[in-house]
């Protein structure tokens, strides 16, 4: 089971949801990570969702024009996001057994992005097998995107994946690193408890 499903019984995507249109109505900015992604690659490009939720970062992206497919084990997030953006590909499968082939979908993404503290609730012992998923998805040169929390101040489980070696994963599945950030505005990482990570797929 994931940290994920552990942690919320896969029951909380209207919750989740809210939170975040709450967010917006307050003017927050809830779409950093599709503004972050789009400044990597231009429109038209082919982007996988890994860990879409609720769809806020895909549809986000649709709208600028990506080409997008989203993937994600709970189904009360998939649910949110069927409703909001019915005519978007979304599909419901564990990123560490993710097969696109199985699903009708070519593996050549311009880009695949995690977004959400993905890596860290995935099931414990599967970040190596999520990482080697999410590479052979991507295009040669298609880029990996990953944010998430590497401290108790930035997740709601116990850390369990630090940046050294979620770039070990990376780097045996065929990634080499482009860029690391603190936050989704790309501001310079200094080693706190956020990092948002650029891969490139170079075999």
């Amino acid at each position: 089971m994931s940290r994920w499903q552990e942690l919320t019984g896969g029951t909380s995507g209207a919750e989740y949801a809210a939170r975040f249109e709450a967010l917006a109505r307050g003017g927050g900015d809830v779409h950093g990570e599709a503004a972050f992604c789009a400044a990597l690659v231009p429109p038209g490009a082919r982007v996988l969702d890994a860990g879409c939720g609720t769809g806020r970062v895909m549809i986000r992206l649709a709208e600028l024009g990506y080409d997008c497919v989203g993937v994600d084990l709970d189904a009360s997030m998939l649910d949110v996001a069927r409703e909001r953006a019915p005519r978007l590909p979304w599909f419901q499968a564990d990123l560490a057994e993710f097969d696109p082939a199985a699903l009708g979908v070519v593996a050549d993404f311009d880009l695949v992005v995690a977004a959400g503290n993905v890596l860290p609730l995935v099931t414990p012992g599967t970040e190596a097998a999520v990482v080697e998923r999410l590479t052979a998805a991507l295009r040669p040169g298609g880029l990996l995107v990953a944010g998430f929390g590497l401290d108790a101040a930035h997740l709601p489980v116990p850390p369990s994946l630090t940046a050294a070696e979620y770039d070990a994963h990376c780097t045996a599945a065929g990634l080499t690193p482009v860029a690391r950030f603190a936050t989704w505005d790309a501001a310079p990482y200094d080693g706190g408890g956020y990092a948002v990570s650029v891969h490139r797929h170079d075999r």
